[in-house]
């Protein structure tokens, strides 16, 4: 029975919610099972990234806190369903001194909705340099998407004010129901959970910026073309996913995303990130391919549009 790692769990929403649908079940055979938050019309990618990374780091057992996850590759390949058990396989592909990798396999009712595999490395040290963080206003200078939500007078300001578990502080404006006053394939944003997670965990700060990351990665493409998460009858979902972890951090801190969106063709587009500590470390870096449609005229809506819940 391999036992999977304890999740902090905490009172205040919506953050809460989070932790509790990452708290994985079972390990027999390094089976593991979970839900999902009741989001939308599909599953949030993010979460199923981070319940694999979980799941994979589960399998290093006492070895875990010492070899840390340090990349992660990820293929989606089917929408998952929020109402339905989601099953993780993991298979211990390797075994080494210094390094461990990791396949899982995320199925739902017997059909693959993802496949990630992941790399941990032994705490080593070795040759250093890094990029510096761009010169940006700091998050206690930019409004909170949270005092934006509150003001706005549409259902998705109500939805993601209930249910956006990390406060996230743009340097440009934002795109959440109006296009940009600025078309530009790259943007800065600011972004900590809406909560306290209690204990110094690196494996849990790995899977935290994982979950979130996922949610932004498209931004500079849809800026650069005038696009805003609610353009009519766009469809918008995530290929593949990468990740690179390069030094411990602090998940409960206010971390600065740094994007760009280098190239969009054929209904693709690709999306990077840098992601700095407050003090300019450089912490982690993610790339994202993600399909990007807009609807013919005279065509219905794809069923991967955002689509808002109805809000009690």
């Amino acid at each position: 029975m391999t036992e999977p790692i304890a999740v902090p769990q905490i009172s205040s929403e919506p953050l809460a919610s989070v932790l509790r649908v990452l708290q994985l079940r079972g390990g027999n055979y390094d089976i593991f099972e979970a839900d999902s938050l009741p989001q939308m019309n599909r599953v949030y990618g993010g979460q199923v990234v981070a319940q694999a990374l979980l799941a994979a780091s589960a399998t290093l057992e006492d070895e875990a806190p010492e070899r840390p996850p340090h990349s992660l590759h990820a293929y989606f390949l089917r929408g998952g369903d929020p109402n339905r058990p989601i099953d993780l396989k993991v298979q211990r592909t390797h075994n080494g001194r210094s390094f461990a990798s990791r396949q899982v396999n995320v199925t739902q009712d017997g059909r693959d909705i993802l496949t990630l595999m992941a790399s941990f490395q032994r705490r080593q040290d070795g040759v250093e340099h890094t990029s510096s963080m761009p010169d940006v206003p700091g998050p206690l200078e930019l409004q909170s998407a949270l005092e934006y939500f509150r003001a706005l007078d549409h259902p998705v300001g109500k939805f993601l004010g209930n249910t956006a578990a990390f406060d996230v502080r743009h340097v440009q404006d934002n795109l959440y129901v109006t296009a940009p006053a600025e078309k530009k394939r790259w943007q800065q944003l600011w972004m900590k959970p809406r909560g306290h997670i209690e204990g110094d965990s690196p494996i849990m700060s790995r899977v935290l910026l994982a979950y979130v990351i996922d949610q932004i990665m498209m931004e500079p493409a849809l800026r650069e073309h005038g696009l805003y998460w609610l353009t009519p009858g766009m469809a918008l979902a995530s290929l593949d996913h990468a990740m690179w972890f390069h030094q411990d951090f602090d998940i409960n801190q206010w971390l600065l995303y740094d994007q760009e969106s280098p190239s969009a063709q054929g209904a693709r587009a690709m999306g990077k990130v840098k992601v700095y500590t407050e003090d300019g470390q450089l912490v982690a870096e993610a790339m994202q391919e993600a399909m990007i449609r807009l609807p013919k005229e005279g065509t219905p809506s794809s069923k991967w549009g955002f689509e808002v819940p109805p809000v009690s």
